[in-house]
């Protein structure tokens, strides 16, 4: 596929843009209908709702809010009725309004008047749900409003379809998250052309993936919130995935080969790994289903489909896009080495080399710092409180955090999250003064019956994020209600809240059981060891903490939002931890499989630990954290979306990432399985013998030990291999080494370059006698006879300075 993907470019990139642009225009044609559907089945709050709706069907219009306060006298003075008053009139005749309830309006009004007459609100009924309200009917409403007032006279708006107006604009956090990852991918590769390349797969699978969502929103209740998580997500592995194939490319054409079979064989290796990690991170995704919460049911279709996209842009445009480019892959000053000197042997980087060796000399000490980084980051996770966040959160220059205050302020802090006692037939009378007599509520209004239901709407004194009010709601359901000997129902935003999150606590630890179980027998088919899963499922568990920590201190105890320009401080979304679960276990499980599949192969190749787990991380511990810094700048990008959900995910997804990649993958994995041993490759044989066999990347056929002139294996054993360290006489390790081994013929199997340690690692097809040279720029070079028994042999080299040994 990738050749054929390679030698059709035009086709398969016409293709691509027609998609694109079809996607996109039957999108914006048909517009959007995100729903947030809170309600949950079997729950108070829905009963409530239930009852509402069929007593009052014509209240689906969003209902929003203008807030004033005077400095001097009343909110009901002349001079002020004067200014606000044909700003109201105004705004009621505008096309798209039902209603305006002002307080000027005789009696009625009275109740829309502070207790001192300071602060006065108007309630604006749009006829239609907030998100379809147009925004340019929303700016109208806003600057008639604002423009009422004077020295004296502040006026503020609130409500959902004014949070919308005051939204930076769309894509915003997306234009700075594909920037910063631009700046990293340049770094990393120092070609202008290979840097375009990721970030022209991760718009067209975010592009496809977001215009998708939007149609898909027609047919199925998809949340607002679904569209910013998907492209959050989408960027971060359309990134990343696009990032492991193209490295993996550039790396065959510095080899030598020629860039068609370097794009196949990039594809058949890193490809075939993008497809497990993509497949890996959609299982982790629907993992939320098994939580039965129908909010999370659109943000799995969304973020889904999103990641499906990403991955087969990735496999299919990707290669076209390289066909392309050509040898233009490389910078400049990469063609002309390759021109003047050749193809490179492969080499870690020197601190990629230098930090695993540290790592191998003291895993006790860096796996104890790690952990205790890990767990004073994790402690603030003990107070945990989920909820949702109101406008009371937002920024506090905004409009709608402002009128949030006023309307406090002026009728107590409840007033912005009344509950709904909502009854069914019956005398109130009982229940009403029960309510009137509980602890925390400050105001009770039973609203006339409709249809046998009666409303009685409830102020707490108390705010709609407060613990007190989470416990007045416990109270009116466990202890006033049941003794007015009525069938009601405690319902409104504040208790479907509450619900909410109380319904996603309880199924908490099964969503986490179903993850890490689903990651345990992944890891355990791939690697064939029971300690590799099981150290993966606890640093999955460790890493989780610690990013949740994180967000405690941030968003719940407030440390570092007002540096962030994220508003004030209030519990965590009830949605977060299952989102942040499933794509964190998705994203650490990429690393896993990058990291230890490296390994792996070391390990079945020598036999060796210490080794495998040195060169595994020596060899992948740059691109993991390249992957990783790449993610860490889109996910923070989304603080600009203006959403606090989006800005909470990510910042948290942002923590987790950082904290998984810098601390758990290059630092404590590799240390644990340092002390572990030959332990982490442990599988009972009756294991063995049922598990089928999954090659997550197999090898690449011109990699060394499969060269076209290699001789096939000897006939009395395995293909093996000669492993070791070179070194100076005073016992320095020699880096960048040439180690060749030699057939007694004198024909060529495999060269390498040795590592910053000084080791190296050639194949050999089998059992016998071979030639080993090693040369060196700097040293002096040397060459003896090697006898190769039944396992990888172990073969130490020393050099000394402008000496040639030769062999006889």
């Amino acid at each position: 596929m990738a050749r054929w993907c390679y030698r059709h470019r035009l086709v398969v990139l016409l293709l691509w843009v027609g998609a694109l642009f079809g996607l996109g225009f039957s999108a914006s044609t048909a517009g959007t209908n995100y729903a947030n559907v809170f309600s949950l089945p079997d729950t108070d709050s829905k009963s409530a709702y239930d009852l509402m709706e069929k007593a009052f069907p014509n209240t689906s219009g969003d209902t929003d809010t203008v807030v004033w306060k005077v400095d001097q006298g009343s909110a009901k003075d002349p001079a002020v009725e004067s200014r606000i008053q044909p700003a109201l009139d105004k705004i009621a005749k505008m096309p798209g309004v039902g209603a305006v309830t002002s307080p000027f309006a005789g009696a009625q009004g009275a109740a829309q008047v502070s207790g001192d007459g300071k602060i006065a609100y108007a309630q604006l009924t749009f006829a239609k749900p907030a998100n379809e309200v147009p925004k340019e009917l929303v700016q109208d409403v806003m600057d008639t409003a604002q423009g009422a007032e004077r020295g004296g006279l502040e006026v503020e708006l609130g409500g959902q379809a004014i949070q919308r107006v005051q939204e930076p604009p769309q894509g915003l956090s997306e234009m700075v998250g594909i920037v910063a990852a631009a700046a990293v991918l340049f770094l990393a590769f120092g070609s202008f052309f290979a840097m375009l390349l990721p970030i022209a797969i991760a718009i067209f699978g975010v592009g496809m993936g977001l215009f998708s969502t939007q149609l898909l929103s027609h047919t199925t209740d998809i949340p607002d919130i679904a569209p910013l998580l998907a492209s959050l997500i989408g960027l971060g592995v359309g990134i990343d995935y696009a990032l492991f194939i193209v490295t993996r490319h550039r790396r065959g054409i510095q080899k030598g080969m020629d860039p068609e079979e370097a794009a196949v064989t990039a594809l058949n290796t890193s490809g075939r790994a993008v497809l497990f990690a993509g497949g890996t991170v959609c299982i982790a995704l629907a993992g939320m289903l098994v939580t039965r919460l129908r909010f999370l049911d659109g943000v799995v279709v969304g973020t889904s489909l999103t990641v499906v996209l990403s991955v087969l842009a990735a496999t299919t445009l990707l290669p076209a896009l390289l066909g392309l480019l050509g040898p233009r892959v490389l910078s400049r000053r990469q063609r002309r080495r390759l021109a003047a000197e050749g193809p490179e042997t492969e080499s870690s980087s020197n601190l990629s080399a230098r930090w695993s060796m540290n790592v191998q000399k003291r895993p006790r000490r860096i796996a104890v710092l790690a952990l205790a980084v890990m767990a004073v980051l994790a402690l603030p996770v003990l107070s945990l409180r989920l909820g949702a966040t109101d406008q009371g959160n937002d920024d506090s220059a905004s409009t709608t955090r402002k009128a949030y205050d006023l309307l406090a302020e002026g009728f107590g802090p409840g007033f912005n999250g009344p509950l709904q006692v909502v009854t069914d037939g019956g005398d109130t009378t009982a229940l009403v003064k029960g309510i009137q007599g509980a602890d925390g509520v400050a105001k009770v209004v039973a609203l006339p019956p409709a249809q046998g239901v009666t409303v009685i709407q409830v102020v707490p004194t108390t705010s709609p994020q407060s613990k007190e009010t989470d416990d007045l709601i416990d109270t009116l359901r466990n202890d006033v209600i049941p003794q007015a000997d009525v069938t009601a129902h405690v319902g409104g935003v504040t208790a479907v809240s509450k619900d909410f999150a109380t319904v996603t606590g309880e199924r908490l630890p099964l969503f986490i059981a179903t993850i890490i179980g689903l990651g345990f027998l992944l890891l355990l088919v791939a690697f064939r060891s029971l300690v590799v899963p099981l150290t993966a499922a606890l640093m999955n568990l460790i890493a989780a903490a610690a990013s949740f920590g994180v967000l405690v201190a941030i968003f719940q105890w407030g440390w570092g939002l007002e540096l962030l320009g994220l508003g004030k401080e209030g519990p965590i979304n009830a949605f977060l931890p299952v989102i942040m679960l499933s794509l964190l276990f998705g994203l650490s499980m990429d690393y896993q499989v990058f990291l230890v599949s490296r390994m792996h192969e070391e390990w079945v190749h020598t036999r060796d630990n210490a080794r495998a787990v040195r060169v595994g991380l020596a060899e992948t511990g740059r691109v993991i954290n390249s992957a990783a810094l790449i993610m860490v700048c889109v996910f923070m990008a989304f603080v600009l979306s203006g959403d606090s959900g989006a800005a909470m995910a990510g910042v948290g997804l942002a923590a987790a990432v950082a904290l998984d990649a810098f601390i758990l993958r290059t630092a404590l994995v590799p240390a644990a399985m340092h002390l572990l041993g030959n332990s982490n490759w442990w599988l009972p044989e009756w294991l063995e013998k049922r598990l089928p066999h999954l090659a997550v990347e197999p090898k690449e056929e011109a990699e060394a030990g499969e060269r076209a002139d290699a001789p096939a294996p000897a006939a009395d054993g395995p293909a093996s291999a000669v492993h070791g360290f070179v070194r100076s006489p005073d016992g320095d390790a020699v880096e960048g080494a040439a180690v060749t081994v030699l057939s007694k013929g004198g024909r060529q199997l495999d060269r390498v370059t040795t590592l910053a340690d000084g080791s190296y690692i050639v194949s050999v097809p089998g059992p016998g006698a071979y030639l080993l040279a090693v040369t060196s720029a700097l040293h002096g070079s040397r060459a003896g006879h090697v006898m190769v028994a039944d396992g990888p042999l172990v073969y130490d080299v020393e050099l000394a300075e402008d000496e040639v040994d030769a062999v006889n």
